[in-house]
């Protein structure tokens, strides 16, 4: 009854479109995608489209864990706990979060993971709780970039704090250098989006990431793109491994 009353409030266009997107989605194939890349690699831009173009819900393990401690879970309660004491939270805990996202209907078509796995360990327990399903994933996606392409983008990259809208002083500059088109107001380079950090980060990424691509290839289902072209080129690249 109570989940009925809480429709009764959903604004009629809100229901419509909700519905029509359900019979849009209802044909589709099930898909269980992995993305696998270094930052600025471009998984921010390309995850939207993939969600939309086969209607997917996308699992950002960060975010999940967060909404499971600010719900009060069982599982979000587990993971508060341990890091109220400064633990790491268990790769068990993060797997039955995902788990248990996975029953809702935004989910019903298939997922894309990002973040996660980020060891073999990993891949192996997301792979376990996938069976029980009669599951498994499906793709991983490898978003290939040179460090050096990685380090043009992200090193150019702006900023506007207020809304969020980025600008790069190559590929997508402000009318005016260092101030936002919009609102007039300077913008700023966050304090990851220089040389020194990103170099940590990737060396980071590079001695994670490896042994979980070479767990995936073992299954033949990573697909390499080469994500230093154009985003249009790489939807293109996605679309096909997909289709």
């Amino acid at each position: 009854m109570a989940a009925a009353a809480q429709l009764e409030d959903v604004p009629n266009e809100s229901l419509f479109s909700e519905l029509l997107r359900r019979m849009k989605c209802a044909p589709k194939p099930e898909k269980r995608i992995i993305l696998v890349g270094p930052p600025g690699c471009g998984k921010g831009t390309q995850s939207p489209i993939i969600k939309e173009d086969f209607c997917l819900c996308h699992l950002a393990t960060g975010d999940m864990l967060r909404a499971a401690v600010a719900k009060k879970t069982p599982l979000g309660l587990q993971a508060k706990a341990a890091m109220d004491k400064g633990e790491l939270v268990t790769d068990d805990l993060v797997v039955g979060i995902i788990d248990e996202a996975l029953t809702r209907p935004s989910c019903s078509k298939g997922f894309i993971l990002d973040g996660f796995p980020r060891t073999v360990v990993q891949a192996e327990k997301l792979d376990a709780m996938l069976e029980k399903q009669g599951h498994k994933v499906d793709k991983v996606l490898n978003f290939n970039v040179e460090d050096s392409v990685l380090e043009e983008r992200i090193t150019g990259r702006w900023i506007h704090p207020a809304s969020g809208r980025s600008y790069h002083s190559k590929f997508a500059p402000p009318k005016v250098p260092g101030i936002d088109d919009i609102s007039g107001e300077p913008l700023i380079q966050r304090k990851d989006d220089t040389a020194e950090v990103l170099k940590s980060r990737l060396d980071a990424f590079h001695k994670q990431t490896t042994p979980v691509i070479a767990y995936y290839l073992q299954k033949g289902i990573v697909v390499d793109l080469q994500a230093e072209k154009p985003a249009k080129d790489v939807t293109s690249q996605i679309e096909k491994a997909l289709s």
